[in-house]
């Protein structure tokens, strides 16, 4: 129902401080302030789109624990030497990882902003690689051997203090409130296909066969509530459709199911 080049685009966050989260951005994750207009920056990769905005909201408030909203942005990177210059820069700059799996489809590195906002800065495996328990993907929570990604570099290369072109939003991942609700929203409304429901409390949705455009849980919000109106942390993301034609119709199918 929804077209297989369907992407994720910008990832919008309000932050209580500009200058530090733009910094924080740019030094540790390796992406470059291409636009600032007033109180907002746009940062992405060498060459490329942006992926992430930073809207000023210095007198927002802060959302409960306990709330609904983003679980991480994932930025995607084009291969696994990436992988490694990522994993060099954070640790570079004196910052600690949260956590690093092999997701089997997938390797990744788990941080955090210095306002909370978990980040996923992750390489895919090949298609071709991945595997399926029968109609669904199959996916797990593996340690990653840091070692062996690391292995991937020349030991005389000098590190890198920029994201490569191709580095795009791989995906963003929320907390909701309810499985059913978000499942009728993203797969029944607007036509994203369920990829994996086999974890716990989680529900992997995407278009054209990839692993997930989104995830959700509730893990930390079963039955939580939205935080207050323009909170600090997720504003907004992207659903990027190929055409205005796809993306009227993706609006038809909402409307229909009585989304705003």
């Amino acid at each position: 129902m929804i077209p297989p080049d369907t992407a994720i685009g910008k990832v919008r966050l309000r932050v209580a401080d500009l200058d530090d989260l733009t910094t924080f951005y740019e030094r540790v994750i390796g992406l470059r302030a291409v636009e600032r207009e007033g109180d907002v920056t746009r940062l992405g990769a060498a060459e490329g789109e942006p992926v992430i905005e930073l809207v000023a909201a210095p007198d927002a408030p802060r959302a409960p624990g306990f709330s609904t909203g983003l679980f991480h942005l994932a930025i995607l990177v084009p291969d696994r030497a990436e992988l490694a210059r990522s994993l060099n820069r954070v640790a570079g700059a004196g910052w600690r990882l949260t956590g690093a799996s092999d997701h089997l489809v997938s390797e990744a590195l788990y941080l955090q902003d210095p306002e909370g906002n978990s980040i996923e800065i992750y390489r895919d495996r090949p298609r071709e690689q991945w595997s399926h328990d029968g109609r669904e993907l199959r996916m797990a929570t593996l340690p990653l051997d840091l070692e062996s990604v690391l292995g991937e570099l020349d030991p005389a290369e000098r590190p890198s203090n920029g994201m490569p072109s191709g580095t795009t939003m791989g995906h963003v991942h929320l907390q909701v409130a309810d499985i059913p609700a978000a499942e009728g929203f993203y797969n029944s409304a607007l036509g994203l296909d369920v990829m994996v429901r086999s974890y716990p409390g989680a529900l992997f949705l995407s278009a054209g066969g990839y692993h997930h455009h989104l995830g959700v849980n509730t893990w930390q919000s079963q039955g939580a509530p939205a935080p207050p109106a323009g909170a600090l942390g997720l504003d907004r993301y992207e659903i990027v459709l190929p055409n205005a034609a796809e993306r009227d119709s993706a609006a038809d199918r909402l409307a229909s199911a009585g989304a705003d």
